[in-house]
């Protein structure tokens, strides 16, 4: 998956559904709640007996090393494989790295080969993953094993084939045969850089795609030599960003003209980074028709709750585009899950689909490295507590079985017809008296299983023309087949916002003129993380920097002007100000200090300004250290009656 992402989010602690709490304390009820919800899953029709339902629980090793458990839905303690293949899990995918001592669950052949034996002991079969790393590997970041830098080509060559082979021969003798290999992970930008990198940057010496296609047939090889005459073990090649077609094909296409050999396409595939269920399910239908391979989804996830069980931070993002998306809550994730499940089972050659890290708790000791705390806990399949949540249950209700309650007074059963019940998000509109505010003909709404869709609205509008007086006007509207009545605010003002893409809901700066780190202040869709919409203007960086974002309004009559943004953070900048300036011929400035005081603790702040000379230029100014976060949403500037 991408680790670069958790790797930042691991820095930042900040970047999404994040809030401060010590290892095993709770902010909120919806994590220690998780496992109480009731939630309906509904069936994916066609799905085959033998389809793959898998994890990936690379991480359990450190987990179980740190005293971190598994209650069943019984709330008994019992051993995870026999919960997961109760649960319809039918694989097992575990990661291999070379030699590995940074943490992240230090996943050697020595240690991943006792959870095998326990996967297949529960009847489970087996997915090896070789990273050819020390550590994470994902397209931002391939980093030659210590033992291998330096190597000549030929050296190299060599060693990947001897390492992929005596890796897999040591699983065969322990009795664990792996039934599917995958020959890197997450090969965007190719592994084992810079003899593997496929894309050099100028002036760098990188093996390019002649250099990736013979490191990857070395690999391939190595598996073909620890095979033997026993069943044959598939090979695996392995992207992320399962939803763009052009990546595919850029890889795809030459290794297939290169005679590689391998049996199956992995595509990893979080709606939050790579698009909606269909850009997967587009995108695996043309390649069973341009290639003619197996496919499996090798990595998939989604969030049960935005809390964070430790005080790490977590990458997770509210996924909702601009006609689906999910709510971060169990049966948002069984809902999630159930999509990608049905997309992949749809298209020809589609094997099965991966969850990755289900049973990743928050327990000291088992983080994404020796120093850090866990970054995957809210999309975890089990509570922060271990106890198993009613979503773990989508395996088996995706074949129409498998029904459950938990100890918790949470359950799991087969759902059909759902039901919208609220907004995705407010809709408040501003009209001048006596207009139309035109409202959307299609409205986002949530339905019961905690999926957003966009459906057609009919609204019970008044006569605008001879709605005069100001003021908030309820409309209500009516769904085709559903008793639900999505409302609608119409605020009447005198005078309109002159900030136009006040939300940034463009998703750019756009007339914002920025002055500083483009790195560090940029735009971020985030539902989660915004006070309207789910775009902000949002700040970061692991050191401090200053930086002044402003804008310049024109064509205002004299007059005094309400100038106001929502703001919210982490707090321990230096100083954040939102201020005006170039309002008359003085060169002076009003500002107001913001101060930040927690994640979703949003804030409202406002100034006035004297404008005389029919302009005025707004901005945020910000002086933070090193980490300090922060959102900005919803810019108004009005002329005060």
């Amino acid at each position: 998956m991408k680790r670069y992402a958790l790797v930042k989010a691991a820095v930042l602690g900040v970047l999404s559904c994040v809030s401060a709490l010590a290892f095993g304390q709770f902010k909120s009820n919806r994590a220690l709640d998780g496992c109480r919800q009731q939630i309906l899953v509904e069936p994916v029709k066609g799905i085959s007996k033998d389809f793959i339902r898998g994890v990936d629980i690379s991480s359990l090793a450190a987990v179980e090393e740190n005293r971190g458990r598994f209650l069943n839905k019984k709330g008994e303690e019992e051993d995870i494989f026999k919960i997961l293949k109760d649960n319809g899990i039918n694989w097992v995918r575990l990661r291999v790295w070379n030699k590995p001592v940074n943490g992240g669950g230090n996943n050697s052949v020595e240690v991943d080969i006792p959870m095998a034996l326990r996967a297949k002991k529960a009847g489970m079969k087996l997915l090896v993953d070789f990273h050819y790393s020390d550590f994470w590997a994902d397209p931002a970041k391939q980093f030659m094993p210590a033992d291998w830098v330096g190597l000549s080509e030929f050296s190299l060559n060599a060693a990947v084939e001897n390492f992929t082979k005596e890796s897999l021969e040591k699983f065969i003798k322990a009795g664990v045969r792996p039934d599917m290999v995958q020959i890197g992970n997450e090969l965007n930008n190719g592994f084992m850089w810079p003899a593997g990198k496929i894309w050099g940057n100028e002036g760098e010496k990188a093996g390019g795609m002649e250099g990736f296609i013979r490191l990857l047939s070395s690999a391939s090889r190595g598996v073909r030599g620890a095979q033997g005459k026993g069943n044959k073990i598939k090979i695996v090649v392995h992207l992320a960003d399962g939803g763009k077609n052009e990546l595919y094909r850029s890889i795809f296409d030459p290794i297939t003209q290169a005679g590689v050999d391998y049996d199956v396409i992995g595509l990893s595939f979080y709606t939050y980074w790579h698009g909606s269920p269909d850009d997967l399910r587009a995108n695996m239908s043309d390649l069973a028709t341009r290639y003619g391979k197996e496919m499996i989804c090798a990595e998939t996830a989604y969030a049960f709750t935005p809390d964070d069980g430790d005080k790490q931070g977590n990458p997770f993002i509210v996924y909702s585009d601009e006609t689906c998306g999910y709510r971060p809550s169990v049966q948002g994730q069984a809902t999630a899950v159930r999509d990608v499940i049905e997309a992949v089972a749809s298209v020809k050659g589609g094997l099965g689909v991966f969850y990755w890290e289900p049973a990743w708790l928050p327990v000291k000791g088992a983080g994404l490295s020796n120093t850090e705390g866990a970054t995957w806990e809210n999309q975890a399949m089990f509570d922060f507590n271990g106890r198993i949540l009613p979503s773990l249950a989508v395996w088996n209700l995706v074949g129409g079985k498998g029904e459950i309650e938990t100890a918790w007074g949470g359950s799991a059963k087969i759902g059909r017809n759902f039901e919208p019940y609220a907004m995705t998000d407010p809709l408040v509109v501003q009209v001048l008296p006596k207009k139309n505010p035109g409202l959307p003909s299609k409205v986002k709404v949530l339905f019961t299983n905690d999926k957003e869709q966009l459906v057609n609205v009919k609204w019970n509008e008044p006569d605008w023309s001879k709605q005069t007086e100001l003021g908030s006007v309820k409309v209500t509207g009516t769904i085709a087949g559903y008793s639900y009545k999505p409302e609608a605010e119409v605020k009447i003002v005198s005078q309109m916002n002159l900030v136009s893409d006040s939300s940034f809901e463009t998703g750019r700066l756009g007339e914002w003129k920025l002055n500083g780190d483009s790195t560090a202040c940029f735009v971020e869709n985030n539902k989660n993380n915004a006070h309207s919409g789910k775009w902000t203007y949002k700040y970061w960086k692991s050191t401090g920097f200053k930086s002044t974002l402003t804008r310049k309004i024109t064509g205002l009559s004299e007059g005094t002007y309400i100038l106001s943004l929502w703001a919210m953070g982490g707090g321990g900048e230096n100083n954040i100000r939102l201020f005006a300036a170039n309002f008359d011929d003085t060169g002076k400035q009003v500002s107001v200090k913001i101060k930040n005081t927690g994640w979703k603790d949003w804030h409202q702040y406002t100034l006035e300004i004297p404008v005389q000379n029919g302009g005025v230029t707004i901005g945020i100014f910000l002086d933070t250290n090193a980490g300090n976060w922060g959102n900005f949403d919803d810019v108004e500037l009005i002329k005060k009656e």
